[in-house]
């Protein structure tokens, strides 16, 4: 199979995340109007754990902004299902008696078993979304939007017992992007990380939106992990049905195929080892060297349960 990397049609592409240092040339870096930065020489204080419903305590790995008179406490409890957090377990087996929140706000779009995603409007649920985006601070570090969630939507996925549907991760995307990003932040808890959540919440961009898109940079490094293994397998999946077909296929097919950009196409290609120019004479080549490894952790979207207009 041949290809030509320049072949590919128009590109389209949220900003919730901001890099470590300066942004690519081109990156457009949004700095929050309310976020709360620390002096470069006194780290803020900020409790050392969550404990998040009934699940085990969860270290915190970044400190987040939390009201200061949270600060100082060692362990900061959030109640799973509306996200208001609390000083003690006093205090939120207490909430628990009172709590009426069965499941996020906003409008259940897909379920699957006991797997629910919810959209979530960021001006609709503005304290649901600001306890999110403090959650989410205390997992990635470089995430500075936390109070400014109008903009912005939120897909929530939970996971349903008797109780309710407990959260699990989310990712957001602003509803008008100058960039036309896909997605601004993904985030799941550490106790569900690397069993496909991560990737079920990219493949719903995929899924109803007819456009190419690509998720807001820089990710960061537990972002970027999850989309190269998404990208690799939705790539090797073109690939392998081009090979297996004996049918043309170019970058710009590719990109129609699994809605990425030229550009995230060319990488995963390159990362991968897919693309070939062995002969300055001759065009780039698509390579498959060895079988894609099997992944137990790839959840994909099932069409059938998805229930959603894209905003």
């Amino acid at each position: 199979m041949s290809v030509d990397p320049d072949d590919s049609g128009s590109e389209a592409g949220g900003n919730d995340v901001s890099p470590a240092s300066s942004p690519p040339h081109g990156t457009k870096q949004k700095l929050p109007t309310t976020a709360i930065w620390p002096h470069p020489s006194i780290p803020d204080p900020s409790p050392a754990f969550l404990q998040i419903g009934s699940l085990p305590r969860l270290p915190i790995w970044h400190p987040a902004p939390f009201p200061q008179e949270y600060a100082h406490l060692e362990t900061l409890f959030l109640c799973d299902l509306c996200l208001k957090y609390m000083p003690s377990s006093f205090v939120a087996s207490r909430h628990k008696l009172h709590c009426v929140a069965k499941h996020p706000p906003g409008s259940e779009i897909y379920r699957d078993g006991p797997i629910s995603i919810f959209e979530v409007d960021g001006r609709k649920s503005k304290a649901y979304c600001q306890n999110l985006c403090l959650l989410a601070k205390s997992y990635l570090n470089h995430k500075t939007l936390y109070y400014d969630v109008e903009p912005f939507l939120f897909y929530v996925l939970t996971l349903a017992d008797s109780t309710g549907c407990h959260f699990a991760g989310y990712f957001s995307k602003e509803k008008t992007s100058e960039e036309a990003y896909n997605l601004s932040c993904i985030m799941t808890l550490p106790l569900y990380q690397s069993q496909g959540f991560g990737q079920l919440l990219i493949d719903l961009r995929n899924s109803k939106e007819n456009k190419l898109g690509s998720p807001e940079k820089p990710l960061s490094s537990l972002g970027l992990k999850c989309y190269d293994k998404y990208w690799a397998a939705v790539v090797f999946a073109c690939l392998a049905d081009a090979h297996a077909g004996q049918q043309p296929l170019s970058v710009q097919d590719i990109c129609y195929k699994t809605r990425m950009t030229k550009d995230d196409v060319l990488y995963t290609l390159a990362q991968n080892q897919w693309l070939a120019h062995t002969d300055p004479a001759e065009p780039y080549h698509f390579v498959l060297r060895s079988p894609f490894p099997a992944n137990t952790n790839h959840r994909r979207i099932k069409r059938n349960q998805l229930h959603w207009v894209p905003f």
